[in-house]
């Protein structure tokens, strides 16, 4: 980087932003939330592979943490605009979820019944991100609905609340913690 980054620059005071592009919006506007979302999404991200100890798990959150971030600048670009290159998004990054959902479920009992988050802390923040990760997911299809999102954004934020369910449930099977089925009355 030849140039240093100022932390503040004063052009968001008056409750706007740039996108990607150079685009001025509203720091309210639906894309904002949806990169933002992303971005605290990664941020938790980051809180559960600080947890772990497990180095194959540390390092999958990694790869995700940079896919993140990946997902956000594609979120920020208007797509109205020319803007500079953002490196492209690989589809098999959409498999390797799938691979390690797969992996983890051959060594966990099958699952008949909802599970209430919790039992064990790292347990509990799987949940927080794979509530985030839905809620990014949501935002990111109303944002669709507006403008057109690349399908791999919907596809591996889709298939990250599923890793992140999956997670929880062998953190809890290697910890040895209650798994908390969901009875209806």
């Amino acid at each position: 980087m030849s140039e240093e980054w100022k932390i503040y620059t004063k052009k968001g005071d008056k409750g706007e932003t740039s996108l990607i592009g150079g685009t001025r919006v509203s720091k309210s506007h639906i894309r904002i939330e949806a990169y933002g979302t992303v971005d605290e999404l990664n941020s938790f991200v980051g809180w559960l592979r600080d947890l772990l100890m497990d180095e194959h798990q540390r390092s999958i959150l990694l790869k995700i943490q940079n896919c993140l971030f990946l997902l956000e600048s594609h979120l920020a670009w208007d797509p109205g605009t020319i803007a500079g290159h953002i490196p492209e998004f690989d589809d098999n990054e959409v498999v390797v979820l799938e691979h390690e959902i797969d992996e983890m479920e051959k060594k966990l009992p099958p699952l008949s019944n909802f599970i209430i988050p919790g039992g064990h802390q790292t347990n509990s923040l799987c949940h927080v991100c794979r509530t985030v990760s839905r809620r990014a997911e949501r935002i990111i299809i109303a944002l669709n609905n507006e403008q057109q999102v690349p399908d791999f954004i919907l596809r591996y934020i889709n298939r990250l609340s599923d890793y992140f369910f999956v997670l929880a449930r062998t953190i809890s099977h290697d910890q040895s913690a209650e798994e908390i089925v969901w009875k209806a009355k």
